[in-house]
């Protein structure tokens, strides 16, 4: 049976945002389990997931992506294929709408598995990718008011800039998926950690950190993506089912040994061969959802 699951990013999700991001990762999984429907393979469900996510401003990826410290949107995106094990990523992308798509193109016209900032985007726009403004007026208040705090932060730029971001872990947008042929996808998407560093590379574009897919299974992070590739999430659970474990209990394993090594602020989506499917997050929530043959049900934000 094909599944298709997404999460919207582990964070801390309140009140209409939390609704909204419900309601967006639902419409992702359909999206997904739509383009399955249509004839597509796994890959062409991850990435119609992802694309749906980028264009809801309520995610921090593509259009409403987290600004970093200068005030800009640099975005990182990633894909897998899990049966020739295959790869393709942007990372420090500006000024295209759908960052998971050029990731994408990487993968298939590039001859390269990841291309990065001025580079990514000549790429894109040679291939026809027209250009587009990500960021929204909430992004941009969001940026002001914790320029604001940093500044009058009593501890210093860089004291302060530490707590900001461990308040304020960046979260992905993400989908792995497995179609009717037991192929094996996943795709990722990001704007990173708001305030983060100009030219700070997260999780979400690196192959066995934040996503990972072979003939076994697919997974995507979410949450700290420092933490990610400290520990090599995403191959971690992999290595588990690989191993034998279900997607559940590869996921709550790999949680357990983060939390016990580097850190809790993180989040896991897997699904294996045999349409097993697994979620969890060490953080406050983790808006999913899973689109299951006819099937769709979403989780809470909590």
């Amino acid at each position: 049976m094909a599944n298709v699951l997404v999460h919207g990013g582990a964070g801390r999700w309140r009140g209409q945002d939390g609704e909204a991001a419900v309601a967006g990762v639902r419409a992702a999984a359909r999206a997904g389990a739509e383009a399955l429907a249509g004839g597509g393979g796994a890959l062409d469900a991850a990435v119609a997931a992802v694309a749906v996510m980028e264009d809801d401003p309520v995610f921090n990826a593509g259009t409403g992506a987290a600004l970093d410290l200068d005030g800009r949107a640099r975005m990182d995106a990633g894909v897998m294929d899990g049966q020739p094990l295959t790869t393709g990523a942007v990372a420090l992308l500006e000024g295209i709408r759908s960052p998971v798509t050029v990731a994408r193109a990487v993968m298939e016209r590039s001859g390269h598995c990841l291309l990065a900032g001025d580079g990514a985007g000549r790429f894109a726009r040679a291939l026809g990718f027209a250009d587009h403004d990500p960021v929204t007026a909430a992004a941009r208040e969001r940026w002001r008011r914790r320029r604001e705090a940093l500044a009058a932060d009593a501890g210093g730029p860089d004291d302060g800039l530490a707590r900001l971001l461990a308040e304020h872990p960046g979260d992905t947008v993400g989908a792995v998926v497995r179609d009717d042929a037991g192929r094996m996808a996943v795709a990722t998407s990001t704007g990173g950690t708001g305030l983060k560093l100009a030219g700070r590379i997260g999780d979400s574009p690196l192959a066995g950190a934040g996503f990972y897919a072979d003939r076994r299974c697919a997974v995507a992070a979410t949450g700290s993506g420092e933490q990610m590739i400290r520990f090599g999430a995403a191959r971690a659970v992999a290595e588990r089912i690989r191993a034998g474990q279900a997607p559940q209990q590869a996921v709550d394993g790999v949680l357990a040994d983060m939390a016990a090594q580097v850190g809790e602020e993180t989040g896991l989506i897997a699904v294996d061969a045999v349409g097993r499917a697994g979620a969890g997050h060490r953080t406050a929530a983790m808006p999913h959802a899973l689109a299951e043959g006819e099937s769709l049900t979403a989780r809470s934000a909590c």
